[in-house]
């Protein structure tokens, strides 16, 4: 109500003023003319009609003083027809001019005027305009800013470059009361409430920068050294202190002016990064531990790979042991039988130390050489490795060759360990299912020109709904005694070598796994 009421007043007094300009401007002209037209007073009386529109100007728009100097010139003209309508002379004329140029020069001059006059006020509104609005921006912003006079400032380092001293933080090493003199030389002009909010009323009032600076803080050094070298703008993580003496970590940013004139208001501002930091270390230390546990995790996996793999081969040995001793104890003991057992175990023991190679050539990060490998003597072969197992699940396998298969290029040891997981899986699965029946069916194939398919399709239940979608998951198993890295292992080394390993229901029943091999790698190392 205050400040209406006397913006009121103000403008009721500026309202008084121009109205009694206004009359006295009447008065003077009608005077004027009154002498200019009813005396005998020789002279360019007509003249004085300027005082008339200085004194109107004051309280008129463009339009108005227009008006006005049109109504002097009329009564100046009104009143050299009335004195001298019938007898005019040669000075009386000069006299006339004169005063009808006065008018004219002085109209000129007052709309010149008149036109300066508001353009200084268009651009003062516009000033204030951007400074009201530069204010509301400044206090309102979440933003942290300060106003700090840099003036003295800058002169000190400008004087001290002057010496020849170019590395201001070599110079403050030499001179140790070089900072506190430096930062007694900044003064804070203004500070909005979030800079309040984050160092405190102290840090922020207005006078010497002083609380929130930390003693030994090279970043000070380094703000020092962009206003000697007349950098523009400096920005960088910088720590303050806050009133309570709480040390935060905040990106300080600061934009110095081209004009030196210009550094008693440079605007600085900071936004706080304690927590981000907090985090971002948070974070980092939590990526280690999990390095450490994916390490760990890759340990057991492949410790759990090498007990799948290990456990057919060994178990393998200890039944030929078994039946080396059977034929041993028999009275006379069948050395034929026993020397067949004895060569199934080293057969089997070769293939355990070939998987503990294949592995150990993984763990080193280089690959096995890759060679010519033949499907069928694969299947040959893997069959005669199994040839147990099979016969004490009373399980048949059946074969369908074609003519045209071509060898492929991979390693032997890593084929033969996927198809054996195959077979073993496909037995299992037979034997909890108690099919009667128990049928493997191994197909090969050549889809296109560049690839090669061996699919096993056993005659069990097939795959669950519930385990489709994990079936190649690693540690997922349906077995009450497995570890469910078979078949995650076996994709993974296909893949490994740029094949494929799928797994689903065949539409006359059991599960089929089709492994698809390139026939000539891209790559032979992966």
């Amino acid at each position: 109500m205050s400040i209406t009421s006397t913006i009121l007043r103000a403008g009721e007094a500026q309202g008084g003023h121009n109205l009694a300009l206004g009359v006295i401007a009447v008065a003077l002209a009608t005077a004027v003319f009154y002498v200019d037209t009813y005396t005998d007073i020789e002279g360019a009386i007509a003249v004085l009609y300027v005082i008339t529109m200085l004194l109107a100007a004051q309280a008129t728009t463009r339009i108005g003083l227009l008006v006005i100097a049109a109504v002097c010139a009329a009564l100046t003209l009104l009143s050299y027809v009335v004195t001298h309508g019938n007898s005019a002379d040669l000075q009386s004329t000069i006299r006339l001019i004169v005063a009808l140029a006065a008018l004219l020069v002085t109209t000129m001059l007052l709309l010149k005027t008149e036109t300066a006059r508001v353009t200084l006020l268009s651009i003062n509104s516009a000033l204030k305009e951007s400074e009201a609005r530069y204010r509301s921006i400044f206090d309102r912003t979440r933003v942290a800013l300060w106003e700090r006079d840099y003036s003295k400032l800058r002169s000190y380092l400008m004087d001290v470059r002057a010496q020849g001293v170019t590395d201001i933080k070599a110079h403050a090493r030499a001179n140790p009361a070089v900072v506190d003199h430096c930062v007694d030389l900044i003064r804070v002009v203004a500070a909005n409430e979030a800079a309040r909010e984050m160092l405190g009323p102290e840090s922020s009032a207005a006078g010497v920068l002083r609380r929130s600076i930390i003693r030994g803080q090279e970043k000070f050094l380094d703000v020092l050294q962009a206003i000697m070298d007349g950098e523009r703008v400096f920005e960088d993580k910088v720590e303050v202190r806050a009133d309570n003496g709480e040390d935060k970590l905040v990106l300080f940013s600061v934009s110095f002016p081209e004009d030196p004139a210009a550094f008693n208001r440079v605007v600085v501002s900071m936004v706080d990064i304690t927590q981000r930091e907090m985090a971002l270390k948070a974070l980092a230390e939590a990526q280690a531990e999990l390095t450490k546990a994916s390490k760990a995790a890759t340990v057991g996996a492949m410790s759990a790979s090498l007990a799948h793999e290990l456990n057919q081969p060994l178990g393998a040995i200890v039944v030929n042991s078994q039946t080396l001793l059977r034929w041993l104890d028999r009275d006379p003991p069948d050395l034929a039988a026993v020397r067949r057992s004895a060569e199934r175990m080293i057969r089997d023991s070769q293939r355990a130390s070939e998987i503990i190679q294949n592995t150990r050539s993984h763990l080193s990060l280089s690959s096995n050489k890759l060679e010519s490998v033949s499907l069928d003597r694969l299947v040959d072969e893997t069959m005669a490795l199994m040839e147990h197992e099979l016969q004490r699940s009373g399980t048949t396998v059946l074969v369908d060759r074609k003519p045209d298969i071509p060898p492929v290029s991979a390693v032997k040891i890593e084929l033969q360990q996927v198809l054996i997981n195959l077979i073993t899986n496909a037995i299992q699965a037979m034997d909890e299912a108690g099919n009667p029946e128990r049928i493997i069916r191994i197909t090969m194939e050549r889809p296109d020109i560049e690839h090669v398919c061996i699919a096993v399709r056993d005659s069990g239940p097939g795959i669950t709904d519930d385990a489709k979608n994990k079936l190649f998951a690693p540690f997922f198993t349906t077995k009450a005694t497995g570890m469910g890295m078979g078949l995650s292992i076996c994709r993974s080394t296909l893949e490994a070598r740029g094949g494929k390993l799928e797994g689903t229901n065949h539409p006359e029943g059991g599960a089929i796994f089709e492994m698809r091999l390139l026939i000539k790698p891209e790559v032979e190392h992966a």
